[in-house]
């Protein structure tokens, strides 16, 4: 729930829904800094719901497995019983 609680990190977790992407291509598509987007996706890996993936020199963030099969199961919403959320309708 709390990695889930910041709007930045919600946005990044949209963004990873479409591709994997690098720190610098969120920071710019969020217009965030990047210190900021490092800092959101350490609490998102913590919390396991996404990946880092080295390619050579470059490292790319995508949605943790686990997590991508379970929003495709339940269109895109994650309910934790207490609130849900629906990442098709949250800001961008």
């Amino acid at each position: 729930m709390k990695a889930l609680g910041e709007e930045s990190r919600l946005r990044i977790i949209r963004m990873l829904m479409k591709k994997q992407c690098s720190v610098n291509e969120i920071a710019e598509a969020l217009n965030l800094p990047q210190y900021n987007v490092s800092k959101h996706l350490r609490v998102l890996r913590e919390a396991e719901l996404i990946e880092l993936e080295k390619y050579g020199q470059q490292r790319l963030y995508a949605l943790a497995s686990a997590f991508a099969e379970h929003l495709a199961e339940n269109k895109n919403v994650l309910d934790l019983g207490c609130c849900q959320f629906d990442f098709a309708k949250l800001p961008r």
